[in-house]
């Protein structure tokens, strides 16, 4: 299938400058683009390819300057790397319009189960006692879904998802394969002989509208009440969100990053890979977090941006490392100084010696 300029420049509200009628079928990498694809200029680093690439219809910023010649159709519009997400998200959806549907075999669907419309059941999944699924849902093969789960309209469950008994997830939500939903939370009383004792784990999983899990994230269910992703969260691969733990809308959060047992993170909060979040702390609106760092604090000033182990404020982390690279040649000076300090008392001694 092939598009021309015309028509993408027409989806994404662009301007064009060259040849309207270019067409292309394919995507790539400017840098490994061929004549019949598309792609897009939006960081900087990647302008050189500006005048190199052999695609034949280029993406950029209206504001981005060219200052040679180009072989491809350039459209223009305000944001790139949106407008290209935007055609992505159009082919993804002309392929989703052939879509399997129904139920496969071999596939265990209880009799309770509630099915919304053109739905999809891959083999050798598992659908518990009062499970309601949405129009449109598509499970892939080799799931579980405990009893009583509810999954909204339009959701993605990739193969070898496991969701537990009573978790909700709400419409268009998109969970990728290995990911653990509604899993007991990490709950032990010490006991007097040294041993542990399970405390056991009652609540449930709440993941509301537009939220997408990458693969072998965890998410615990509530010790009581509820673990709740809120809308629009995007979490990566890798994640461990602990029970009763909010996560609040538009929050991204990247691989390898651990939230620890009730704390509360707030709207559009973006945090980075490897970092460890300890439990019982709220984060306000609009925290970043720098990768690696470890937070063992409140945040309650919106939009702090966070550095370092233990993190805090992100300029004054950024003079600290300054002085921490430069703490050998500190300490070779300060040594300089006790030795000239030393020569220097020893003549003010003698000095004073000579009058008595």
């Amino acid at each position: 299938m092939q598009f021309s300029a015309l028509q993408i420049a027409a989806h994404i509200n662009g301007r064009i400058e060259g040849n309207p009628d270019a067409k292309v079928a394919s995507v790539a990498k400017i840098e490994e683009a061929g004549e019949g694809q598309l792609s897009f200029v939006a960081n900087p680093k990647y302008q050189e390819y500006l005048y190199t690439t052999r695609a034949s219809i280029l993406i950029i910023n209206e504001d981005l300057p060219v200052t040679g010649a180009v072989a491809p159709t350039l459209i223009r519009v305000k944001d790139a790397y949106n407008g290209f997400a935007s055609l992505l998200q159009l082919y993804n959806e002309m392929i989703s319009r052939s879509t399997k549907r129904g139920i496969e075999q071999p596939a265990y669907v209880a009799e309770s189960t509630v099915l919304g419309k053109d739905i999809y059941i891959g083999a050798f999944s598992y659908v518990g006692e009062g499970v309601r699924l949405g129009d449109g849902v598509q499970i892939y093969p080799g799931c579980y879904i405990g009893n009583n789960v509810v999954i909204g309209e339009g959701s993605q469950i990739y193969p070898g998802v496991k969701i537990y008994d009573d978790c909700l997830l709400g419409a268009r939500v998109t969970v990728h394969s290995g990911t653990v939903i509604g899993g007991d939370g990490f709950g032990f009383a010490p006991q007097a002989d040294g041993s542990y004792k399970k405390i056991p784990q009652i609540g449930y999983v709440i993941i509301e509208d537009d939220v997408e899990i990458g693969s072998n994230t965890t998410i615990d269910r509530a010790t009581m009440g509820t673990t709740i992703i809120r809308k629009g969260v995007k979490l990566d691969n890798l994640i461990q969100i602990a029970h009763n733990v909010e996560v609040g809308e538009h929050t991204v959060i990247a691989a390898q990053t651990g939230v620890s047992g009730s704390t509360k993170v707030g709207k559009g909060c973006m945090i980075g890979g490897q970092v460890g979040i300890v439990g019982h702390i709220q984060l306000a609106d609009g925290t970043r977090i720098n990768a690696q760092s470890g937070l063992s604090k409140s945040v309650e000033t919106p939009n702090t941006t966070l550095n370092g182990t233990p993190a805090f404020d992100y300029r004054t982390s950024l003079k600290s490392q300054a002085i921490y690279r430069n703490l050998p040649e500190l300490q070779h000076r300060v040594a300089q100084l006790e030795e000239e300090l030393k020569a220097l008392s020893a003549v003010l001694h003698q000095y004073k010696s000579s009058f008595t």
